[in-house]
């Protein structure tokens, strides 16, 4: 199919669904794109993983009360992140052990719930691998606020969420909670997560918070060019690959994933300064130092 084709069909009556999953695809991407530069900051891709199980309940919930999935996502991703949060501050127990036992826990009271549901079989396939059919447009509007809550909060806050990814104790010693800012990274984590799910479904949306940053991470030392590029790259990366699943007829959010994952594996190879490949082909030069005495990675920069 041809970009041609395919805005006469954005444009086709018939085919509103479609514009409208390519309207959360991107707006999705770009919020998990931000969110996920902490994520990777901090190492912690295990919480976007565990708050993906972790909205199972309110989803089903939502369905067997036939109202939104996203806000019923949202509620129960929101109160296990509390609880997380609440009960990592007990150092006694490793935060990815208290993330492990609320993420199996939740995922199966999601699925003891949707079982007493008849017909729960489908929808179970459609929110474990996404769909672009049938989004309703109230998820629509409730996407778009709660990306600019998200993006609002990410403003706001961006200066203590650094400190606090880069340096917990420090962060303490300069008086800032940290408690209350791991509570706020942990509701914009599964935000994002909930807004995701209808395109990507809970198998794959991991991916769109680690693998754009991650991309976004070789690419530059600078954070705030980072935070832009992130964004750039899971916004490009839905649109292309709702655009070759729309073509091929192909899962759109595998589709999209497998777009992001050629984008880091590009970014890993041919990054300009930390690229496998390029740092080999500048090693001939003098530039870089052998394998026996590699040259340390820069810090990344906290500059905006």
């Amino acid at each position: 199919m041809s970009i041609t084709d395919f805005l006469t069909d954005l444009l086709n009556p018939d085919l509103a669904f479609l514009p409208k999953a390519l309207a959360i695809a991107v707006m999705s991407s770009v919020v998990c794109g931000v969110v996920g530069c902490y994520v990777v900051l901090r190492g912690m891709a295990f919480i976007g993983d565990a708050v993906a199980h972790a909205v199972f309940p309110g989803i089903a919930v939502a369905f067997v009360l036939q109202g939104s999935l996203v806000l019923g996502g949202a509620v129960a991703g929101v109160a296990t992140a509390l609880l997380i949060a609440i009960f990592s501050q007990n150092r006694r127990v490793k935060e990815d052990s208290i993330i492990g036992v609320f993420l199996v826990g939740a995922f199966a009271l999601g699925i003891v719930i949707i079982s007493q549901a008849p017909g729960y079989a489908g929808s179970l396939q459609q929110f474990l691998f996404g769909s672009i059919t049938g989004i309703p447009d109230r998820d629509l509007y409730v996407v778009g606020g709660a990306g600019l809550v998200i993006l609002g909060l990410v403003l706001a806050l961006h200066k203590e969420f650094v400190a606090v990814c880069l340096d917990r104790e420090m962060s303490r010693a300069m008086g800032l909670s940290v408690f209350w800012l791991d509570i706020v990274l942990y509701v914009l984590v599964t935000l994002a997560v909930v807004i995701s799910l209808q395109t990507i479904g809970n198998i794959l949306v991991l991916a769109l918070l680690i693998t754009p940053a991650a991309a976004a991470r070789l690419l530059t030392d600078r954070l705030g060019v980072m935070m832009l590029l992130a964004p750039l790259i899971g916004g490009v990366s839905a649109i292309v690959g709702l655009y070759l699943s729309w073509s091929y007829d192909t899962p759109v959010g595998g589709t999209i994933v497998l777009v992001a994952t050629a984008v880091f594996l590009a970014a890993w190879l041919f990054a300009p300064r930390h690229g496998l490949l390029t740092r080999r082909w500048r090693r001939p030069g003098g530039h870089e130092l052998d394998d026996e005495h590699p040259s340390p990675r820069p810090a990344l920069s906290q500059a905006r």
